[in-house]
């Protein structure tokens, strides 16, 4: 895709116009949102990024369109998935609700800058060492076989730069309203909002060590990374209040990620030794692609659905059958 700058600056200004839109609507009413306002917001944010697939397909290729859908789903399954993480560290610093908002997006938009670094690092990179295929293929599939081990879900590791800025920050004991920073007896301090919000962008980061090879695996058009990207991590503030009671349901959604990862890593490796001409080496196709990723979502959404509704039963049943057996205990002992 040979794009002139108008356009990734039309769609650099686009995103900017809805961040600041956002922070807007964040700053003016700080809140809980309802579970209405998510659905609208999700629907408006997955409606465009499906939109924008479109029109990718209708004036890049069905090629390309495919591989902005693939990039896309796979990242967002990606983001699905980091919100177990978000929950934990909202909850061990004890973030008062209404200022959820906030401290998700500002660290989304943190997040976007240093992936929009990433990005721009990995295309050079790709371009110039075919090598890195075999790299990202390799890291891939680790990380894929990390997903199917036992999972710490109730475990936050504080990563390098969070520990500095606690170390080096003087921080106030408690929240003062939304503010990041604050002046007390004359002395300039951070709140604990600034800590939690580079817990949130940091760890985003993070995240990006398997999100960026994974994306660079079904597309290597700089432009689609971006913007799968970008349009994976806008709405994540609501989808976190829509989907909190829901996660912990998604009990297979690490299996089918470690899947996707896991194929996309292979697809990688195989099409690095088709580039270097080894005839029994296929490159797979985006359509093929796309479709176990769909599949696959599609297979572990419902099985988890399907597992959750079954236990929710399961324990329902036991809780009544306990019940009759204090009654019957109670009747005896009259």
């Amino acid at each position: 895709m040979n794009l002139p700058l108008w356009v990734w600056a039309v769609t650099i200004i686009g995103f900017a116009v809805m961040i600041a839109f956002d922070f807007y609507l964040v700053a003016r009413n700080p809140h809980e949102p309802s579970f209405r306002e998510c659905v609208a917001w999700v629907s408006f944010y997955v409606l465009a990024a499906v939109a924008f697939g479109f029109l990718i397909m209708g004036t890049a290729g069905v090629t390309y369109g495919g591989q902005f859908f693939a990039g896309w789903l796979t990242e967002y399954s990606l983001s699905v998935d980091n919100l177990f993480v978000f929950i934990i560290i909202m909850s061990r610093f004890a973030v008062p609700v209404k200022y959820r908002q906030k401290v998700l997006l500002i660290g989304i938009v943190l997040a976007l800058l240093m992936r929009g670094v990433f990005i721009a690092a990995g295309a050079s990179a790709v371009a110039r060492f075919d090598w890195l295929f075999y790299l990202f293929g390799a890291f891939l599939i680790y990380t894929a076989f990390k997903l199917v081990g036992p999972q710490q879900e109730d475990e936050f590791s504080e990563n390098f730069a969070l520990r500095t800025a606690k170390r080096i920050l003087p921080t106030t004991e408690t929240y003062q309203g939304s503010s990041v920073l604050v002046r007390i007896d004359g002395r300039r301090m951070v709140t604990p909002m600034l800590i939690v919000m580079v817990a949130i962008g940091t760890t985003d980061l993070l995240f990006a060590l398997d999100s960026i090879p994974a994306i660079f695996g079904l597309t290597q058009e700089p432009y689609l990374v971006f913007t799968a990207n970008t349009f994976a991590l806008m709405g994540l503030r609501q989808l976190y209040f829509l989907l909190g009671g829901l996660l912990n349901r998604l009990v297979y959604l690490s299996k089918g990620l470690a899947f996707v990862l896991a194929f996309i890593g292979v697809k990688l490796v195989l099409e690095a030794l088709h580039h270097d001409g080894v005839s029994w080496a296929p490159a797979v196709p985006i359509t093929v692609s796309l479709g176990v990723i769909v599949g696959t979502l599609a297979i572990t959404t419902v099985a988890s659905l399907m597992k959750s509704r079954r236990q929710t039963a399961a324990t329902e049943d036991a809780e009544a059958e306990t019940s009759r057996e204090t009654v019957t205990a109670d009747r005896d002992a009259v």
